[in-house]
């Protein structure tokens, strides 16, 4: 066997060493958090579904200002006077 061979051995050993010590904690911590953002989204969904109103749909009211004045920006920058779709006045 070569020292090639024996310097590419060590080099994995250590990567591996690396990994198992200092990024298989996070990797199992993002996993658990990506299954819980999930749950979440999954949880929601099924709850628009059966026609339960979101928790957060009395909080997204104080956006509504911010969103209706986006919605103005954009059309006057595409260049139209008024919003191309009905029920929102700006």
């Amino acid at each position: 066997m070569n020292w090639r061979d024996r310097l590419g051995r060590g080099w994995r050993a250590l990567n591996t060493f690396h990994d198992q010590l200092f990024i298989a904690p996070w990797r199992a911590a993002l996993a658990r958090e990506i299954r819980t953002q999930e749950d979440t989204l999954v949880t929601l969904l099924y709850l628009e579904a059966m026609g339960v109103p979101g928790p957060a749909d009395y909080l997204a009211l104080a956006l509504y200002p911010d969103l209706i004045e986006a919605c103005h920006q954009q059309h006057r920058r595409e260049g139209l006077e008024h919003m191309p779709v009905g029920g929102i006045c700006c």
